[in-house]
Order: structure tokens, then sequence, then C-alpha cells
């Protein structure tokens, strides 16, 4: 069955109908379940990071259209409103999209180190349920160590970025130096917990923590010489700010245009940086619209990305070959599958042959010793190894789908693998279809 996937990143669809679409938003496991309930395919994962939402799976031809519409209705979205931004890869291009996801090329900051950590969650979870099988399983096995030679082969992940370091490069950007601000940072997860370390770095006057639960954003506030503020007393925090970055899980925007209002009212007039990390955004869209407020997205950082490729050039020269190279070997194992029906039956013809010979010649070997008789099993199993040596190397070797059918039909002809016609044999064999690729 046909290898695919299905969706839509940070390359192809704005922010805001990622967030619409986050699977992570009601618990990517349930979403993951509510794919596989629909019997949709046989093997299926669902990958939801912060710029992507993509659905890997094992189906017929009908399983990449069947996907969409479950993206659509999940969601609640049109599906002719999604249209344009999904893609859809199949067969070796799914690994090599995968591949470049678990590396860190196809994330909005290359080299980026969470998202192999974000693959291998993703696809624990189909697997402790079931929802995985052989095509999936190497699959992403494979990515993780596509990934892993990435990191260890390649500079890529030296000095590694994210979009944490993405936010706070913005804010140098925009201010220069940031030994004179007071910076705020909403959130104390590993993404908000990650941006303030690097604006410690900076060496920003002030450091402040906001989190829902205070005693989080005392614990962070304490590593890094900051100090935190209860949620309750968030709009104090955001009157003394000259920038603020959000960094939440939430699912809907913690700072709303009137709140970011009423804080503009009370303070200083004096401009307010805001920079919105989170997918689902943190902020409303309608707050960038007030006086003296400037919002940023994860979108607006596509600036220090490219910076970021064009001093990174060379090691994502290498990183794709790497890609490349384990695409290649992917692509080989697939491939290789699909000769596997004929190689069977060809091995169970000669195995039968095998056994109805040393039968024919039973009263011939009826005088030997039981060691001797052992000889003679284990040198004709040998014997018919060798022989199914060589086809079965260069069936696996081929790599046009329409060849290994051809070589299967000439297999089934010459073998008798379909009418069952030999010496002695007794049985008919299985009629085995050889597999093509839609």
């Amino acid at each position: 069955m046909p290898l695919f996937a299905i969706g839509l990143s940070h390359r192809t669809a704005p922010v805001d109908l990622r967030e619409r679409v986050d699977f992570s938003r009601l618990g990517a496991g349930d979403a993951l379940d509510a794919a596989v309930a629909r019997g949709i395919a046989t093997e299926t994962v669902v990958l939801s990071t912060c710029n992507r939402a993509e659905i890997y799976a094992v189906a017929g031809p009908e399983g990449p259209d069947a996907v969409g519409r479950f993206f659509a209705e999940y969601h609640d979205v049109p599906l002719a409103e999604l249209a344009d931004h999904l893609y859809v890869r199949r067969g070796a291009e799914v690994a090599r999209h995968l591949f470049r996801v678990a590396a860190g090329l196809d994330s909005l900051v290359v080299g980026e180190p969470q998202i192999l950590g974000q693959v291998k969650a993703a696809y624990g979870v189909a697997s402790d349920r079931g929802h995985t099988g052989a095509i999936i399983n190497r699959l992403f096995h494979s990515a993780f160590g596509a990934g892993k030679r990435v990191r260890r082969e390649t500079g890529l992940s030296e000095g590694a970025v994210s979009v944490s370091y993405a936010a706070t490069a913005l804010a140098r950007k925009i201010f220069g130096d940031l030994a004179e601000l007071n910076v705020v940072v909403v959130g104390a997860g590993d993404m908000a917990k990650l941006t303030a370390v690097h604006l410690q770095a900076q060496g920003v006057r002030q450091l402040t923590i906001a989190s829902r639960t205070l005693t989080t954003a005392q614990r962070l506030a304490a590593e890094l010489s900051g100090r935190a503020v209860a949620w309750t007393e968030l709009g104090d925090g955001l009157r003394g700010a000259d920038i603020v970055i959000t960094a939440t899980g939430a699912s809907t925007p913690v700072l709303t245009r009137a709140g970011v209002q009423d804080v503009m009212r009370t303070r200083p007039p004096r401009p307010l940086f805001i920079i919105d990390i989170a997918v689902p955004r943190d902020v409303e869209a309608a707050a960038g619209d007030l006086e003296q407020v400037f919002l940023y997205n994860i979108d607006d950082l596509q600036g220090i990305v490219r910076d970021n490729l064009a001093r990174r050039s060379g090691e994502l020269e290498r990183a794709e070959a790497i890609v490349d190279e384990e695409v290649d070997r992917f692509d080989r194992w697939m491939h290789s599958r699909e000769a596997i029906p004929t190689l069977i039956a060809l091995r169970d013809r000669f195995e039968r042959i095998r056994q109805a010979e040393i039968a024919r010649l039973e009263s011939k070997l009826a005088g030997l010793p039981p060691e001797a008789r052992d000889r003679v099993d284990e040198i004709t199993r040998l014997m018919v190894e060798k022989l199914l040596l060589a086809p079965t190397e260069g069936l696996k070797a081929v790599r046009d789908a329409n060849t290994i059918g051809t070589y299967a039909e000439v297999l089934n002809e010459l073998f008798r693998l379909e009418t069952g016609e030999s010496s002695g044999e007794g049985t008919r064999p299985r009629r085995i279809t050889p597999l093509r690729r839609g």
C-alpha cells in the first residue's frame, strides 16, 4: 500500500491558518485516534508542532484525499480554504520530507534542535497506541538516524538557533543594545525559558517572568536573576516593559487588544514592542493596530531565517547530501519490499521441490544413519539457498516498480508459481500477484 504524507507548514500557510489546524490544541493523540477510527489508513502518525501539522500514513490510492478531508472536518475548516496550502508527498518524497524535518532543515530557523525530539514524540504516541507498522516504523527510525547524522557530521547545530534565538535577534535588530531595556517574558515553558536565557545573555536591565503558575515563574526568575509577577499582575508588568515576548501554550490569546490598550493608557508615552512566538498566537492581531504598539509574530522572523541560511550555506549542502544518502537507503528498502511476495513464493516453490525429492528417495535413504540423513537435508537446503541467492539479490536491487513487476511475472511463468506444475510437489502453490506502485 502506498506511503504518503499530507500537511501544511510555515512554508505553505500563514500563521492564522496554522493555528486553526493545530492538532496539539485538542491533543495530538486524540487527533490520531480520530483519524485511525475513520479507517483511512493501516499505519498513521500525526506530527503537530508550532509550525507544522502533518499526517504520515500508509493507505490505498484514496488515502491522501481522505486525509485531506479529515484535516478539514476535524478542525471545522472548509476544505476549499485548506486546499491551496496542503502539500502531499508520496513514496521516497515522504522520506525526503520527514528526514529534512527531523534534521532541522525544514524548520523556520534552520538547525533548531527541538524538532527531532518532537518527531520522536509523535512517533512514540502512534507506536504506543498500535497505529504503526513495518513501513512507518522503518520510515521514522530512518528519520531519527538522518537527524542524528546531520547534527553529528555537520556544523549546522553549532551555536544552534531556535525561534527563541530569532526572537532575541529581532529585538537586537530593533533596539541595538538591549542593556537598558526592561523585558517581560510571558510563559515559563521550554520556549519561554530558552528565550529568557538568550535575553539574559544580552544583559537586559530587567527580566520579568509572568506565568499562570506563580511558583513556576518564580523558579525560572530565580535561575536567571530576574523577577516574577503573578498572572493577575501581568498588566502592571507590561506598563514598565520595553519588549514583551509571549511564548505560552494557551489555546486562546492571553493578550487581547482591549487589554493592551488599557496598558498603553496608563504607561508613559513610549513604544511597546511585542514579539509573539507562540502558535496558536498569544496576542490578538488587532493589538498591533494600536498607537505605539509594534506587534511581530512568528512569521516575521523569516528575515532572520534568511540571514541564518546565508551564513550556513556550506553546512546546508553537507546536510542535504546526508539526507540524500539516507533517502536512497530507505528507497532501496521500499523497492525491495515490492519483490518480497514473489521471492517468498519462489523460496516456497524450491523448498517444496526439495522436500518432495527427499520424500521420493526415502527408500534409498532409509538405510542411512540419522546423522547422515541430517547431512543430506543440510546439503540440499544449502544448495537451494545458493541457487536462490543471485535472483533474490538481483530482484531486490531493482529500483523501477514496473521492472519489478515484469521480473515477477517472468519468475511466476518460468517456475510455474501460478500453475503449480512440477515434479512431484503434489500441491498447487498460491498465485502471487506482483506489487505495482500506484
